[in-house]
């Protein structure tokens, strides 16, 4: 019986997950807002599941990883700069990696979508998926933001 209870249980816990990854980004009160069918249009069915339904990228699969110019990334979603190139430092993880983020344009929430609960950072004017942020990145802050390249867009200097 406990077998049964024990996969009955699991089975509904990645359930629940699998459905909340259905959910936008970050819901609340956005300045740029666009509804579903627009989101699609602009967006490749990658950078659609990524920023709008939470989901990440294969590792090393972004050209932004490798980016070592000087400029600025940008939201996908509404071209608000996020993250300075001279923040940007290669964590070895496969994504692009910074230490900060520009001065608030980016917001978190807790996402406990896995066993632990991450700190999961999205676009403060459209609500979009970025990715999460860790405490094992480079001084002087020792975060680590691992974002998706597929929720950014890059401006050289």
């Amino acid at each position: 019986m406990l077998r049964r209870t024990f996969l009955q249980s699991t089975a509904a816990f990645f359930g629940a997950g699998a459905s909340a990854s259905l959910v936008s980004a970050a819901e609340g009160n956005f300045e740029v807002t666009r509804t579903e069918a627009e989101w699609k249009e602009m967006l490749s069915p990658l950078e659609y599941k990524v920023m709008r339904e939470e989901g990440t990228e294969r590792a090393f699969t972004s050209p932004l990883n490798d980016e070592e110019r000087a400029g600025m990334f940008h939201c996908r979603g509404c071209d608000l700069p996020v993250y300075s190139s001279e923040h940007k430092f290669d964590s070895g993880t496969g994504w692009p990696s910074f230490w900060q983020a520009q001065d608030g344009n980016i917001e978190t929430k807790p996402d406990r979508m896995l066993f632990v609960v991450r700190t999961e950072c999205h676009c403060r004017r459209c609500g979009s998926h970025m990715g999460h942020i860790f405490d094992d990145g480079p001084e002087p802050t020792g975060k680590r933001h691992c974002i998706n390249g597929a929720s950014l867009t890059f401006q050289a200097a």
